[in-house]
C-alpha cells in the first residue's frame, strides 16, 4: 500500500543549511575578541569627552551668570555684594546695599550647580588681576575635586569667569 506518509517517511533527510547550523564557537570568539577590541580604542576617547563636555558646559553656565550680572548692574548701578551672592539674580538682596531698581523679573530664574554637583562661588570685588587691578566680580567653579584650589598649585582644576574672559581674549571671540 502506497500512501503519502509512507512517501514522506521513506524521503531522505535534507542536511540543515549553514544558517539553520548557527555559528561555530569559533566565529563566536572571533566576533567577541573583535568588539573588546573596538571597546578598547573607542572608549578612552568617550570618557575623555565626557570631561571636556562638563568643562564647557560650566563655562556656558558662567557666562549666562555673567550676562544676568551685567543686567543686575546695568539696573542697579552696582554689583550684587559678596554677602549678597549669586541669589540676587534670583531675589531682591534684603542685605545692604539694597538695590533701588530690581527688575520684577528676577535675572535669574535659579542659580544652577556646576557639572560636578558643586555651588558656584561669588566674589565682588574679585581677585587682584596679574596688572594690580581689583576685578569687579569673579564666578568660581570647584571643578571636579570640588574645592577652590590655588592657581599656582599642581592639579589645579577650577573653572573661573576671569579666566574664560582671558580665553575668549586670546581666541578672539
Amino acid at each position: 500500500m502506497d500512501n503519502d506518509y509512507t512517501k514522506i517517511l521513506a524521503c531522505p533527510r535534507r542536511p540543515k543549511s549553514r544558517l539553520q547550523a548557527g555559528f561555530t564557537l569559533i566565529e563566536i570568539m572571533i566576533v567577541i575578541v573583535i568588539i573588546g577590541l573596538l571597546a578598547a580604542i573607542i572608549t578612552p576617547r568617550l570618557v575623555g569627552r565626557v570631561e571636556e563636555a562638563r568643562v564647557i558646559a560650566c563655562k556656558t553656565q558662567i557666562k549666562g551668570l555673567e550676562t544676568a550680572l551685567q543686567m543686575y548692574t546695568i539696573d542697579n548701578g552696582m554689583y550684587p555684594t559678596t554677602d549678597q551672592g549669586l541669589h540676587a539674580l534670583v531675589e531682591p538682596p534684603v542685605i545692604e546695599p539694597i538695590p533701588r531698581h530690581y527688575s520684577p523679573h528676577a535675572y535669574q530664574e535659579r542659580i544652577p550647580l556646576d557639572q560636578w554637583g558643586n555651588e558656584y562661588f561669588y566674589l565682588s570685588p574679585g581677585n587682584i588681576d596679574e596688572y594690580g587691578r581689583e576685578r569687579s566680580y569673579e564666578i568660581i567653579s570647584p571643578g571636579p575635586n570640588g574645592q577652590i584650589d590655588d592657581p599656582t598649585a599642581p592639579g589645579y582644576d577650577d573653572i573661573t569667569s576671569y579666566e574664560i574672559t582671558e580665553e575668549e581674549n586670546q581666541t578672539g571671540r
